[in-house]
């Protein structure tokens, strides 16, 4: 009975959560995709200038990330995941407000502090202090519901500025986190914490001393060179698969792949994938954007629903994996602090992914893709290495 009991809490926590971080996400990364060009429009300035203020706002972010980690490391989640939904807001209403680009600046660059508090390092951190080295399935299973961000938000978004225009679309998104996200933030746990005064589980075996070093830096290079392939794909891949060979109407329909194609691969993580350790899950997942861009170089416009499938399946992975390799490598001691030590790099490299891969790809084509594919095989073999530093310890 004890034991359903705490199933059935674990579910709602995992619904909960995941339904908050999926108004964080809508409201924040998937916004200028939709309203950068409106915006710019009604600023009067290029939509580069926009897309140069989100960039800010990932810079702010990584600045940020490690200092909410440690909080939620001493505090629990719970408190900080509140105050992120204020922080939301104010940048929102500021953003809605903005006379001048200036303006629009200084609303992203606060928008960046609440996406450093309250993004997927966030809510990892806070169900690591609730269920420990437990924690793994609940991480896919936040990953899974807010997968579906960009398939709602970018519609929803679209809809609002068609109506009502992009300053109310802003206000409406304020509201979302005032009236929906904070009262279910505020349903987490209080006293969730992972301390790094807390020993670890006898059942976990972190990653030590020198080795922890090494640990820390070959997960923070695989999570900056997905996270760059991640946006620079998600900015540019319908062009990249024209470059190729495919039709405008070929290329759209593949891109659109990659919402499903990520969904699927994390329910296989949150099924068949649970009962190997996360390095396993890794490792494939790493695999699979090299091993379509290889098919995308060889074979052109045909591959591109094949890249597209293997790529929106590895990147779901992965973006779980940001959650279950710190977990399963290093333990729950310190997660929250880790956590955003390690995806700093992996910021900044986001902001200016846009920029470097939209440069590559009007210099070269779709030869562009051979840098990703670079990317994508050297994150391969630093999740072998990443294995064997394991097996050590």
């Amino acid at each position: 009975m004890n034991e359903r009991l705490s199933s059935s809490n674990r579910r709602s926590v995992v619904l909960t959560l995941g339904s908050a971080q999926t108004i964080a996400w809508g409201s924040s990364y998937y916004l200028p995709a939709v309203l950068a060009a409106p915006m710019a429009r009604d600023l009067g300035v290029s939509p580069v200038w926009v897309f140069a203020a989100f960039s800010l706002a990932m810079i702010v972010a990584a600045i940020v990330g490690p200092w909410s980690g440690r909080r939620i490391d001493l505090l629990g989640g719970r408190g900080l995941l509140m105050a992120t939904n204020f922080v939301f807001a104010t940048g929102l209403l500021a953003m809605a407000a903005s006379p001048n680009v200036g303006f629009l600046f200084a609303s992203w660059a606060l928008m960046g502090i609440g996406m450093g508090m309250g993004l997927y390092e966030s809510a990892f951190a806070t169900l690591a202090g609730i269920y420990g080295k437990d924690a793994r399935s609940p991480i896919t299973g936040i990953t899974l519901i807010a997968g579906f961000a960009s398939t709602l938000a970018w519609p929803l978004t679209g809809l609002l500025d068609a109506h009502v225009g992009w300053r109310w679309a802003c206000v409406v998104w304020a509201g979302c986190h005032l009236l929906v996200a904070l009262p279910l933030n505020a349903l987490l746990p209080i006293s969730s914490s992972c301390d790094l005064s807390r020993p670890t589980s006898a059942s976990e075996t972190p990653i030590e001393g020198k080795d922890s070093f090494l640990a820390t830096a070959l997960l923070s290079f695989v999570f900056a060179a997905t996270w760059f392939s991640s946006t620079a794909m998600a900015t540019h891949l319908p062009r990249l698969l024209e470059a190729s060979g495919a039709s405008t109407a070929v290329a759209i329909a593949a891109a659109a792949l990659i919402g499903p194609a990520q969904v699927a691969a994390r329910l296989a993580e949150f099924g068949l994938l649970q009962r190997f350790h996360p390095l396993v899950s890794a490792q494939i997942a790493a695999a699979a954007h090299p091993f379509g861009a290889v098919l995308l170089l060889l074979i052109g416009g045909p591959a591109a629903y094949a890249f597209t499938l293997l790529h929106g399946a590895g990147n779901g992975v992965l973006t779980t994996a940001k959650g279950t390799l710190p977990l399963a490598l290093f333990g729950s001691a310190g997660y929250g602090q880790r956590q955003g030590i390690l995806n700093a790099p992996a910021r900044i490299l986001q902001a200016i992914a846009p920029l470097l891969f939209g440069y590559l790809l009007e210099r070269y084509g779709a030869n562009a893709i051979c840098f990703t594919l670079a990317l994508g095989v050297t994150s391969f073999l630093a999740i072998i290495a990443l294995g064997v530093i394991a097996k050590e310890e």
